[in-house]
């Protein structure tokens, strides 16, 4: 969980890194199946951490104490 802009910053940082790499794997991975197979772990990280950006964005500062 998102406690702080510090922590919401480094979120951010790795979603983007993750985001990378799925874009390496697009250009590099001729084999659907094992692109997939690749991905999907990127994809599932993006999304967990993208809900947690959303969670720590959707209240106010004053609400988290």
């Amino acid at each position: 969980m998102i406690a702080n802009d510090q922590q919401l910053q480094t979120t951010l940082d790795r979603i983007a890194w993750f985001q990378q790499q799925v874009v390496h794997l697009r250009k590099t991975e001729t084999i659907p199946v094992n692109y997939r197979a690749s991905a999907s772990g990127f994809i599932a990280e993006i999304d967990r951490m993208q809900l947690e950006v959303r969670e720590y964005l959707s209240s106010l500062p004053t609400e988290a104490a």
